[in-house]
């Protein structure tokens, strides 16, 4: 197995709040990328793959009030696993750009800040699942509470509650989560970019293009 040192392809995630507009943005670099000529794989977390996408239903149906916080985080990581081995080293191997909604920053925020499960643990789990494979660049869409809160809902509103499971969490929950994420944004300030995610769609899409040029 390849070292994530030898990968030729560039591993770059996108991470924040529910609501904060990370997917959307995600589709546009791809998009923007593609039009570059570069090769762009575009895959979630989690979710990813068929066998991702079903653990996904069960992590985040709000029928599922009863998971309890360690059967979470393993069901996370078993749908990173599979993601890994069979969409993300694959295309790193074979030289492509693969953007990534969502991965281990997620869950030390959520699951770690959000669930108070330790950090120790998470990162545990992370080593068996993804082996050393991290993220060269994380592109971090921060956002106050009550904006990120209030499109979540929208978001769910409009297209139904079926993966509203954690966005349901408290206020107080979606607090820790943010500023879990800038603490690990201001301890690897080489590999976060943080881009503020109130500004219209179109500025906050150029703001990530001209924080990449020189690292995609």
């Amino acid at each position: 197995m390849p070292t994530p040192s030898a990968l030729r392809g560039h591993f770059l995630t996108f991470e924040g709040m529910d609501g904060c507009g990370k997917t959307t943005q995600l589709r546009l670099l791809a998009q923007y990328l593609r039009e570059h000529g570069r090769n762009v794989v575009e895959t979630v977390e989690p979710g990813g793959t068929e066998i991702g996408r079903q653990i996904r239903r069960i992590l985040l149906d709000p029928a599922n009030t009863a998971i309890q916080p360690r059967t979470e985080l393993l069901l996370y990581f078993a749908s990173r696993a599979q993601n890994v081995d069979e969409v993300i080293r694959p295309a790193l191997e074979a030289g492509s750009v693969v953007l990534c909604d969502r991965f281990t920053d997620s869950t030390l925020v959520y699951q770690g800040c959000g669930r108070g499960l330790e950090a120790g643990i998470v990162l545990d789990l992370d080593r068996i699942a993804c082996r050393g494979l991290r993220p060269a660049t994380t592109v971090l869409i921060d956002m106050d509470l009550e904006t990120s809160l209030g499109r979540a809902k929208r978001r769910n509103e409009r297209y139904g509650q079926s993966e509203s499971r954690i966005d349901d969490e408290s206020a107080a929950f979606h607090d820790s989560v943010r500023k879990g994420y800038l603490a690990l944004a201001a301890t690897e300030p080489e590999r976060f970019v943080v881009i503020d995610g109130r500004a219209p769609l179109g500025d906050v899409a150029r703001q990530i293009r001209e924080a990449l040029r020189n690292r995609v």
